[in-house]
């Protein structure tokens, strides 16, 4: 006759909180992915995510890649976007505001709720450093209509 250990304890109950959280902001980057999937050589990589120390949000790092002639499509954040160019040089297109060239080593700030789309007219791609301030519990983005004054 076998005895069953005391001491283990069943995978189900083994899986740590942290776990189940680490799945759900996966959960939501995929998610926020599949709502941009109509973006032309645009690929988002997670880097981290862990709770803000603002009360009700969540923090994320995504490395963000733009391929030649690329373009993010028109799209909001439940949050602050804080982004980084790392290399390349990105056209940034925000709702009433004039477009805008930001070059490797350069930065730009995206208020929450704001509709924005960027475009890579070059011929390499660009690489930036997207940190999002976001609600907890939302996707990192939602897709938005253009602007009428779209330029």
């Amino acid at each position: 006759m076998t005895h069953a250990n005391p001491h283990r304890r069943p995978i189900l109950q083994s899986t740590t909180k942290k776990s189940w959280h680490y799945a759900g902001a996966i959960g939501i980057l995929l998610v926020s992915a599949g709502l941009l999937a109509q973006n032309i050589g645009v690929t988002r990589t997670p880097i981290t995510q862990a709770d803000s120390s603002i009360p009700g949000k969540e923090d994320y790092i995504t490395r963000i890649d733009v391929a030649a002639g690329g373009k993010v499509d028109w799209h909001t954040h439940p949050g602050d976007e804080i982004s980084y160019v790392m290399d390349g040089e990105i056209e940034l297109l925000v709702a009433n505001q004039t477009p805008r060239k930001i070059k490797a080593g350069e930065g730009f700030v995206v208020p929450g709720g704001t509709v924005h789309s960027a475009k890579n007219h070059g011929n390499t791609t660009i690489k930036l450093v997207g940190v999002y301030v976001l609600d907890k519990g939302k996707p990192l983005a939602s897709p938005a209509s253009a602007p009428a004054a779209s330029y």
